[in-house]
């Protein structure tokens, strides 16, 4: 069913005597883009009333999960005196993740917490680069391929639900807690959440701010991924056709706006896959570090 919606540029086609019929645009209302993030289960699993099924998001988590073990098992067990060009870019990750580390946390807590750093940059790695590789997760839309139905291709990611980066901000949020208290106890890490010199009642309303602020962190960690993300696939998904079809144009201007938005999907894809997947990575991981250093600092 096709609806007719007038454009914005009406009242220049006024100025020229066009009919405004004329700028008409016809769209189709078969196209739904959203359906590309939606969570069909593939397999229906329910424990006690909670919803628990198997579906694209976690087989996303899960393979992001596998090849991040995989990847640090098999390089650890061909380490070389002398690196070949994989040993000598685990390296720079390795550097890369240790300078965090260090830069945010001191003492025992390097060592103790430089694994979870390695793990989850990794992780958020895998899962973003992922996310910008066809794979057959379209159950939606099915493809016939030697008398056998498979899923279509499609681009997703975990991090692209917003599920995935709040249980990791969630997990850091709690750990950072537990440094905090564990370093000084309940009573002096809450008291830490007011600036040293602030006392009277000054120091009520900065407390209930800084609370504010622990809440805030939450928000700052799982929305910045999650968003940048999803706002990269729906920029690829858009510009790499999905205009075309919403507009439902004649083949001459389905060529020609083709060649405009695809070439902006490229770009768009080269900018995601070589800045954003690992930039993204590194902000969590570096907040993350941040927090837990601020948590056991004596003054922050």
């Amino acid at each position: 069913m096709r609806a007719r919606i007038l454009v914005p540029a009406l009242s220049l086609a006024a100025l020229l005597a066009v009919p405004s019929s004329a700028l008409a645009l016809n769209i189709n209302e078969s196209y739904q883009p959203q359906n590309e993030f939606m969570l069909e289960p593939w397999i229906s699993i329910n424990v006690f009333g909670i919803d628990m099924s198997i579906n694209k998001a976690v087989f996303y988590v899960i393979a992001a999960s596998v090849l991040a073990c995989v990847s640090l098992i098999w390089i650890s067990r061909r380490m070389k005196m002398k690196p070949n060009r994989v040993q000598a870019a685990v390296e720079v990750y390795y550097d890369l993740v240790n300078s965090i580390t260090r830069g945010n946390l001191t003492g025992e807590m390097v060592n103790r917490w430089f694994p979870f750093m390695a793990a989850l940059f990794l992780f958020l790695w895998f899962s973003n680069m992922l996310g910008y590789l066809p794979l057959p997760t379209n159950t939606e839309h099915m493809v016939t391929i030697f008398g056998i139905e498979v899923p279509s291709l499609a681009l997703y990611a975990a991090t692209a639900n917003i599920s995935v980066p709040l249980a990791l901000a969630l997990l850091v949020v709690v750990s950072y807690h537990i440094e905090g208290v564990r370093a000084k106890g309940p009573v002096k890490y809450v008291k830490g959440w007011v600036p040293a010199g602030v006392t009277g009642v000054a120091a009520v309303p900065i407390f209930f701010i800084e609370v504010i602020s622990q809440f805030v962190r939450i928000i700052s960690l799982s929305v910045r991924l999650f968003a940048n993300i999803l706002a990269g696939h729906l920029l690829i998904l858009f510009m790499g056709g999905g205009l075309v079809v919403l507009l439902n144009l004649a083949i001459i201007g389905s060529l020609v706006l083709g060649l405009v938005t695809g070439t902006l999907a490229v770009a768009f894809y080269i900018f995601e896959v070589g800045l954003v997947a690992t930039l993204q990575a590194f902000i969590f991981t570096t907040l993350s570090a941040i927090y837990l250093g601020g948590a056991v600092a004596e003054e922050h």
